[in-house]
């Protein structure tokens, strides 16, 4: 496809970056020089330097001729407007990520449907969603949903005395036929691999684990971890994504959450109905004992600093609260979390990343995320018919390097596949690969 990308910031550049592995045409353009050359430096697309709300630069970048385009700069009139112009060029798909949330809203004036254009992507809700879901499973680091919620791939910490050690993977799962998982990458210090059957846990690697939804506690007891009740919750951070966060949870929990700022510390007193609003510096160390903290079930930092998110997380690690996310906006201190010993993150800039993708790709792709502060990708592709894939069974198949199948759903059963499994048309297959591997992989189910 020819696809032109608004903006060459986090968003922008990441999703660049993914896409152009596959071999699509691209064409990025950003008015902010920093960002203009160093995506010019470093990104295999044309990249022009102007702004996406003009149409000459449009023209430059090849409206006429676009597939798809792709508005995710930092100012929403330009993503929308971009997005506008491209439906005059008769682009096909258009899409735009907005900061406010006016424009998800349905009884909006200006809404996605009434626009035109075809997908609206809202970070702060993406990450809010993203929080909830981790403190749902709060035994585990990440949690990503497939095949309509059927498959669950975990991100779990191997603790240094656990059972599981030492053990090579192919035995493990022999020794627990009663958990239909497999174990799709390991993240060890800064590097992610895909194992195979001979590969051991270490202590501290982060594992991500494919699974049955059904089969998720007893995974989460087979790392000697369990899921605590969350009752009791402190976030940091007024902004949108906290203010989401608290919405959702003071229905269920108690919910106090810190704000620095005098004026956004009244509004949300005013929007949320039960969560006490505290107006603080969230890395006062006086101020978060005072409040509780070490009587807290979950500690969420969402505040636009992501030094700030670190370092409140830090001390609330310290202060020994069970369950921690911390939100962060630069993509590079993913791989370093783990490492600095924080439960679990979330980035707004992937989430949109993840959902921008899962977009593209439809069609034989259902789904498709990133494993987080790793390089892989997960892909939940529906086998058709004429696919090469459904030939023969996968022994007897050539993969790509650095490609596993983590788990099929077929109609309501859901397997690990192994040597002799003959994929088929309609089953749902969830594989994870290295972006260098996406392309052939996507000509399998072709």
């Amino acid at each position: 496809m020819y696809i032109i990308i608004i903006g060459a910031g986090n968003v922008g550049y990441n999703l660049a970056k993914l896409l152009s592995y596959e071999k699509h045409d691209l064409v990025i353009v950003e008015k902010d020089s920093t960002r203009f050359t160093r995506a010019m430096e470093s990104l295999d697309a044309q990249v022009i330097q102007g702004s996406g709300s003009s149409y000459r630069t449009l023209e430059k970048a090849g409206i006429r001729k676009a597939d798809m385009l792709v508005a995710v700069s930092n100012h929403d009139e330009v993503n929308l407007l971009s997005c506008l112009m491209a439906k005059g060029y008769n682009v096909s798909r258009t899409i735009a990520r907005v900061q406010s949330r006016e424009f998800i809203h349905e009884q909006s004036p200006l809404n996605a449907k009434k626009l035109g254009i075809d997908l609206l992507i809202h970070p702060e809700s993406e990450a809010a969603t993203g929080a909830i879901h981790l403190l749902e499973q709060s035994a585990a680091s990440h949690l990503i949903e497939f095949a309509g919620g059927r498959i669950i791939v975990l991100g779990v910490q191997v603790d240094r005395d656990s059972d599981i050690l030492h053990i090579p993977l192919y035995e493990l799962t022999r020794k627990h036929p009663e958990l239909r998982f497999r174990t799709v990458a390991i993240q060890r210090n800064e590097l992610t691999k895909i194992p195979g059957g001979n590969d051991m846990f270490m202590p501290n690697d982060r594992a991500f684990v494919a699974v049955d939804k059904d089969n998720v506690a007893g995974l989460i007891d087979l790392f000697g971890k369990e899921n605590r009740s969350i009752d009791n919750v402190m976030i940091l951070g007024g902004g949108q994504t906290g203010y989401l966060i608290a919405k959702q949870l003071e229905r269920k929990c108690n919910v106090k959450i810190i704000e620095s700022g005098g004026e956004q510390s009244e509004q949300l007193a005013e929007q949320l109905k039960k969560a006490l609003v505290i107006k603080g510096d969230g890395l006062d160390y006086n101020l978060l004992a005072l409040e509780g903290i070490i009587d807290m079930d979950a500690f969420i930092a969402v505040t636009g600093d992501d030094e700030t998110n670190l370092v409140a997380s830090l001390m609330a690690k310290h202060l020994r609260v069970p369950k921690i996310i911390s939100l962060i906006n630069k993509t590079e201190y993913a791989p370093i979390i783990p490492t600095i010993g924080i439960d679990a993150f979330i980035s707004k800039q992937m989430l949109t990343v993840n959902g921008i993708l899962r977009f593209i790709r439809r069609g034989q792709i259902a789904g498709v995320a990133s494993l987080p502060g790793t390089p892989v990708e997960a892909i939940e592709f529906i086998a058709r018919e004429g696919s090469k894939i459904l030939k023969k069974p996968l022994s007897k198949t050539k993969f790509p390097k650095n490609v596993i199948l983590g788990a099929v759903l077929r109609k309501d059963d859901v397997f690990i596949p192994i040597g002799d499994t003959v994929i088929r048309a309609g089953d749902k297959v969830v594989t994870f690969a290295f972006p260098s591997a996406i392309h052939e992989l996507e000509k399998m189910f072709d």
